[in-house]
């Protein structure tokens, strides 16, 4: 069975060939400036007490994370968007596992900056049946150690290939979360976190599934 990375790999070799060389210059700067910031190293990790949050949901529901918490531990991931391939590539992966998540006891939850319409979007678009929760400016994120700004350049870009960030984020077009996932047990302390600067490395469903088990 192909692993997440394997197929992130293989789309992200395929993808370069159909962007231009001078924005692929553009975009593998930026990946190297955030790498070098070391932010990653900076966000939340094991041992740490997750942030507590609201949000909205794609279905028009409020949740919070000690009401989840309540049920089981929660395996809380972060991703960019429904504009961004690498984004849908996990999501779909995590749907596929995500009845073997909940076998173990814990909740499914991803959380974008995107408005709840654009979850709702996506939710419906690749049938998921986990909870998609808006996180608009990156308040939650930036709580996690996870949001930075995206360079001038990069943004630009981002624009030429119709993203329309400004739209999608409610006004915050330049900040977005690192990708990261974490499993956080029901006293709200994370015992297993995945987080990088390159938003083509996602956390590995199986990872995760090893990570509950450890809790059990």
């Amino acid at each position: 069975m192909t692993t997440l990375n394997a197929e992130l790999r293989t789309f992200y070799e395929a993808r370069q060939q159909q962007i231009p060389v001078e924005i692929r210059e553009i975009m593998q700067r930026a990946g190297q400036e955030l790498a070098d910031s070391g932010q990653a190293d900076r966000a939340l990790t094991v041992g740490a007490q997750a942030p507590r949050f609201l949000l909205p949901s794609a279905d028009g529901q409020t949740l919070a994370l000690e009401d989840l918490l309540a049920d089981g531990p929660v395996v809380l991931t972060f991703y960019r968007g429904a504009w961004c391939p690498y984004c849908n590539i996990a999501l779909r992966s995590l749907q596929q596992h995500h009845e073997a998540i909940t076998a173990r006891g814990a909740r499914l939850v991803a959380v974008s900056p995107q408005i709840p319409d654009e979850s709702l979007t996506l939710a419906e678009k690749h049938s998921l049946a986990f909870d998609v929760l808006s996180d608009i400016g990156s308040d939650v994120a930036k709580q996690y150690g996870l949001a930075f700004d995206l360079p001038d350049d990069l943004a630009a870009v981002y624009d030429r290939l119709g993203f329309d960030l400004q739209r999608v984020n409610d006004g915050h077009p330049r900040t977005l979360p690192l990708p990261a996932t974490y499993v956080i047990d029901r006293d709200g302390t994370i015992r297993w976190a995945f987080v990088d600067t390159d938003y083509t490395t996602r956390a590995e469903p199986a990872d995760i599934l090893a990570a509950l088990d450890a809790l059990a």
